[in-house]
């Protein structure tokens, strides 16, 4: 399944770290792509390094978008669904076997409340608990649902750096085409 996340919002100065660790958690947990509205150019350069030290520089994509709406009228015209995460959603556990049969997904975050109008573009609105919590926390939970944990396993192309599993310390080494698996 192509996943994709639309950041909706961004508290300046305040949201900068948490912007970061969402686009992170996008990358390393399966997504393609994300949509971030508001933000700062830093964000996607700080994410780009990352990609090129650890991999998959080429295989995600952020885009800094000026309408969020732009991107979910495109995504449910070119066959996409959208799935909201909320906590007024419904569990997650009771709406993955649906969103398995999906190809392609986008999946909405709020930096703070989202507008009303998200809830009725949605096609899915998905609740990882019905508690408040962190939006980085719920994509996580999100993504390794979607993906059944598989994207923990993945090796990232053209990484420079690679981690070796260790129950004790920090082991790691640089990369070479053989790591890919």
């Amino acid at each position: 399944m192509e996943v994709s996340v639309l950041r909706i919002g961004h508290r300046f100065v305040r949201d900068d770290r948490i912007t970061t660790h969402v686009a992170l958690v996008s990358r390393a947990f399966g997504a393609s792509t994300i949509y971030m509205t508001e933000v700062d150019e830093s964000i996607k350069e700080s994410i780009a390094k990352v990609g090129n030290i650890w991999g998959g520089e080429s295989d995600f994509n952020i885009e800094i978008v000026q309408d969020w709406k732009k991107v979910i009228y495109s995504w449910k015209k070119n066959s996409g669904k959208v799935i909201h995460l909320t906590m007024y959603g419904i569990n997650v556990d009771d709406a993955i076997s649906e969103i398995w049969k999906l190809t392609k997904a986008l999946v909405i975050i709020g930096a703070q409340k989202v507008p009303r109008e998200v809830y009725t573009l949605a096609d899915y609105n998905v609740a990882i608990g019905n508690q408040p919590h962190s939006e980085i926390g719920a994509l996580s939970i999100f993504l390794d649902r979607v993906f059944k944990g598989e994207e923990l396993k993945k090796n990232f192309r053209g990484a420079k750096l690679r981690i070796i599993p260790n129950g004790k310390g920090k082991r790691v080494k640089e990369a070479s085409d053989g790591d890919i698996s």
